[in-house]
């Protein structure tokens, strides 16, 4: 099982260099940073984990930055996009910008992506909310068709634009593997139509095994090969490390191939010992 950390970095965390070197040496797989833009005061949507929208959603730091910085500072360790709310973006501009940190990289960047769930939010970047899965999945093409070809054109509902040269191209080809981050009731149609894996979170065995069958079945139908997924689940588990290790073991017997733990603030001060504690729980 491969083992990553997921991290919101802002003012008070430790920095991510340092940050990324560390879970290196301990032998942690990849480093995961999320995103959320701009936080609108006082929105209407609901915080889906219940209660008031928590303030570090207003100080997460700019996610590619963050990995541009994990990335000078290692050599092997994988740079997760934990995830990346695609249609809040600029195709072309984030085309380079994936392309340009998976080049620079040596082909170690895994774009997690999402669609968003703050209205709010999603509007003031120009989504399309009811529409933002339609929305992303158009975007994902575009920036595939960026990421491989020489010359580049594209025209859909929401991106379209004349022949284009765009490079770097990313090291990985057609592009960086896109895993969904997504539980909605067409996710795992989605993943077995164009994604190159499924990253859920907060989500137990049971859960797992069952939409996993399902992901199975929906391959089937559209002729993809599910070994060739990449499943990852972020979250957390309870216990010392031999009750840690064989949830790990249980997940890896139904097809996860990933486990992110979703880390806490971790200071200059303590993230080397938290570190520390979470690969001797987590790490083989």
């Amino acid at each position: 099982m491969k083992i990553g950390i997921l991290m919101v970095f802002h003012e008070t965390t430790a920095r991510p260099g340092p940050f990324a070197a560390e879970l290196e040496r301990c032998g942690f797989e990849s480093i995961w940073v999320p995103e959320h833009p701009v936080l609108p005061v006082n929105p209407q949507t609901p915080f889906p984990q219940g209660g008031p929208i928590p303030d570090v959603y207003a100080h997460m730091s700019d996610q590619f930055i963050c990995l541009g910085m994990a990335a000078a500072n290692t050599t092997t360790l994988r740079l997760g996009t934990g995830v990346t709310l695609v249609p809040e973006h600029n195709p072309l501009v984030h085309a380079k910008q994936v392309a340009t940190l998976d080049y620079f990289s040596g082909g170690r960047v895994l774009y997690g992506i999402g669609a968003g769930w703050l209205r709010e939010e999603s509007e003031l970047l120009g989504v399309d909310f009811p529409r933002r899965w339609t929305q992303t999945a158009e975007h994902v093409a575009a920036m595939r068709e960026l990421w491989s070809k020489p010359e580049a054109s594209f025209a859909g509902r929401y991106v379209n634009f004349p022949p284009v040269r765009s490079y770097p191209k990313p090291i990985q080809q057609p592009g960086p593997p896109v895993l969904l981050g997504s539980r909605d009731k067409n996710a795992l149609k989605r993943v077995a139509k164009w994604g190159d894996g499924w990253c859920p979170n907060r989500v137990d065995y049971d859960y797992m095994k069952e939409q996993l069958a399902i992901l199975k079945d929906e391959c089937r139908a559209v002729g993809r090969d599910f070994s060739k997924l990449d499943i990852t689940l972020m979250g957390g588990l309870k216990g010392e490390r031999a009750q840690v290790q064989d949830e790990l073991q249980r997940f890896a017997s139904i097809g996860v191939g990933r486990f992110v733990v979703m880390a806490g603030t971790l200071t200059p001060d303590n993230y080397a010992s938290r570190l520390a504690q979470y690969a001797s729980q987590y790490v083989s």
